[in-house]
């Protein structure tokens, strides 16, 4: 008899858990990029070496050991204020992403449970729904330099503006997730059991639904980022001397155009590597959802 086969049957179950830790420690690097943007939100402000709204140094200097990343047209110290922006851009790009998510699963779940009912509740699931149609039809930018143009150019305006024209991606995707799962058998069994229909969808759909979204809401942050510094390049986002990584490209355009890179080349790195990291979280949750 042949006793090799048990041998290996015995050392499975070790092996195969061996391998579930390091693929979990594996999907938790995603992570890291994350938690590094997050630290510099934190702390970039005071790891900046020189102000970031005080002219420094002689205007459009190249890089030195003076100014690491050299000064624009204005005198700024471009590594201070590309650290001190991580701060502002990424707080505006949180605010954006929980408004336009709680707001998204808000209109999403009555759109979807109550959409196809009769009566008021009916009627007004329907107008949401057909709202989420309409904001999502108008192009985000536009819609925010509206918004922005009318309120004022402040960084609450600004989030709410985005967190406005955004949460149609999230609402949209809840009203289907909801319209998958109302009919579900659990669902089914919670009403036959006399829950009421604002309790099953609290305590039942919801739930089922709502991971979707909340893994589309790292997509929504890397777009929050984008749009507010595409807001700040056209002129009518946080206005200078504040540091943002939009008005210091549009400040640094200008003098890209005669060979002067170092203005707009780092915050464009910063903005990469935000979105970048934004990215890797999506990864994350994919891989811990099995998909």
């Amino acid at each position: 008899m042949v006793m090799a086969p048990l041998s290996t049957m015995t050392e499975c179950p070790d092996t195969l858990r061996s391998s579930g830790k390091t693929a979990g420690l594996r999907d938790y690097t995603a992570l890291i990029p994350f938690a590094l943007l997050l630290l510099l939100a934190v702390f970039g402000p005071m790891l900046a070496p020189q102000s970031a709204t005080e002219v420094v140094g002689t205007p459009s200097t190249a890089p030195s050991g003076d100014h690491w990343f050299g000064t624009d047209s204005n005198g700024f110290d471009v590594l201070s204020r590309t650290l001190t922006a991580f701060r502002l851009d990424i707080l505006i790009a949180i605010g954006v992403t929980v408004l336009a998510t709680a707001v998204g699963i808000a209109i999403g779940s009555i759109a979807g449970m109550y959409g196809s009912k009769g009566g008021l509740l009916g009627a007004i699931a329907a107008t949401l729904g057909r709202t989420i149609d309409l904001v999502q039809a108008m192009p985000v930018m536009i819609g925010g330099l509206v918004i922005v143009s009318f309120f004022g150019r402040n960084p609450v305006v600004i989030a709410l503006a985005l967190a406005l024209v955004l949460m149609p991606f999230q609402g949209r995707l809840m009203r289907t997730e909801v319209l998958r799962t109302r009919n579900d058998g659990f669902v089914t069994a919670a009403r036959m059991s006399g829950e009421s229909e604002f309790r099953i969808l609290m305590r039942h759909v919801i739930p089922n639904s709502c991971a979707p979204v909340l893994e589309n809401a790292s997509a929504i942050f890397g777009m929050g980022i984008i749009f507010c510094a595409g807001l700040g390049f056209l002129g009518v986002g946080i206005p200078l001397p504040t540091a943002e990584w939009g008005n210091m490209l549009a400040d640094g355009a200008a003098d890209a155009a005669v060979g002067r890179w170092w203005p707009a080349l780092f915050p464009v790195l910063a903005l990469a590597y935000s979105v970048w990291a934004a990215s890797r979280v999506t990864t994350f949750i994919s891989r811990r959802r099995g998909i």
